[in-house]
């Protein structure tokens, strides 16, 4: 693909953020998903953007340029709306998992898909009473069971779940209609509202055994598993980015940019964002060209994912002491960003994600990047 194809991409994203800014309010209010954005996004190519060349995408994500690239993504989507990259993140990690475990003819299906409009969603968080199984049936297997925190729930119309085989849990690609298998669900989030996250059951679902994907085990196999964390932490590198332009912006309409504590906590945010950014130009490097032990590249983007949250919580101090309680005016940008990023950097096992990467630093030998 040549390189104009991923500038004029680029281009048609970036002109695209300030109207979806916008829109992020009025979705949040309503806990509406973001259609329009998707379909705009959509028209520009964003669904398919992460395949290889081969099957029509720009190959964001694979090789050094395309680290890069998809990187960028992440960033521009996560400044633009928070929500809108926490489901294309979900999107991409289901085409990359098809595309390294699945057949040929599963692979090529799910790029036919992403081109004809088909968001993807990665549901693989059972509820906390019971598992998601697979039984065997004379069509094929017989899906007993619900997911839970299901980002995109009525909206995605392919998904990417795991499903528990007697010990081992399996991946397998399914097809939804929209709004179908959709359960009310008791949680209410308190940001990230227009990811429309709910609870999805499957019972009583048969699919064929083409649908399954690679085998027993793979979903937890590393260092993939662990080191697409690197994808969820540039989109909150973006929703940093959105808050120190907020935070900058705000500053100078008070005309308080002259101020010298303001440009205290605004130095103190620069550094974090920066401090931010370059783990992440590493992490992005490490998860997708995998030019080093599994061990390694899983330390270091555990590593980078927990330095991200650290600028990120900073940022949200220094911006909400600095703006005061104009960071907490319902229906503001600022308000958003902040709730969305609060609650989008809860991602799991922080302590112990630490505690392995420290772990494997105390024996390994350190290298540039490290």
């Amino acid at each position: 693909m040549p390189d104009t194809a991923q500038q004029r991409f680029f281009e048609g994203v970036t002109r695209l953020v300030p109207s979806i800014q916008k829109d992020a309010i009025q979705r949040d209010a309503q806990t509406a998903f973001p259609q329009a954005e998707f379909a705009a996004l959509a028209e520009l190519g964003l669904l398919t953007a992460t395949l290889p060349e081969a099957r029509g995408g720009l190959g964001l994500g694979i090789g050094p340029q395309g680290a890069s690239g998809l990187l960028r993504l992440f960033v521009l989507l996560g400044q633009a709306s928070l929500p809108v990259a926490r489901l294309f993140e979900a999107h991409v990690n289901a085409l990359q998992l098809i595309e390294r475990y699945g057949t040929d003819q599963l692979a090529a299906d799910a790029a036919r898909d992403a081109a004809q409009g088909h968001l993807f969603a990665l549901w693989v968080t059972d509820p906390w009473d019971a598992r998601l199984a697979l039984r065997p049936h004379a069509n094929g297997y017989l899906l007993e069971g619900g997911k839970a925190f299901c980002s995109g729930a009525g909206r995605a119309t392919r998904a990417l779940i795991t499903a528990a085989r007697e010990t081992e849990t399996r991946m397998l690609v399914v097809a939804l209609e929209p709004g179908a298998r959709v359960l009310p669900s008791p949680i209410k989030l308190g940001g990230m509202r227009a990811a429309i996250t709910g609870s999805v059951d499957f019972s009583g679902m048969v699919v064929a055994p083409a649908a399954l994907l690679g085998a027993d085990g793979d979903y937890l196999r590393e260092p993939v598993f662990s080191a697409g964390a690197w994808r969820g932490s540039a989109a909150a590198l973006g929703g940093l980015t959105a808050l120190l332009e907020l935070h900058r912006d705000e500053l100078r309409q008070r005309r308080r940019d002259a101020d010298p504590h303001q440009r205290a906590r605004f130095g103190q945010l620069l550094i974090a964002y920066e401090t931010a950014n370059l783990w992440m130009r590493e992490a992005a490097l490490r998860g997708c060209l995998e030019d080093a032990p599994p061990e390694e590249i899983v330390a270091y983007i555990n590593l980078a994912r927990l330095a991200v949250e650290t600028a990120c919580l900073d940022a949200l101090r220094l911006t909400q002491r600095s703006l005061g309680l104009s960071a907490f005016i319902a229906g503001s940008r600022a308000e958003l960003v902040c709730r969305d990023l609060a609650t989008y950097l809860r991602q799991p096992a922080p302590d112990e994600t630490l505690d392995k990467a420290a772990g494997y630093y105390f024996t390994a030998p350190l290298r540039s990047g490290s």
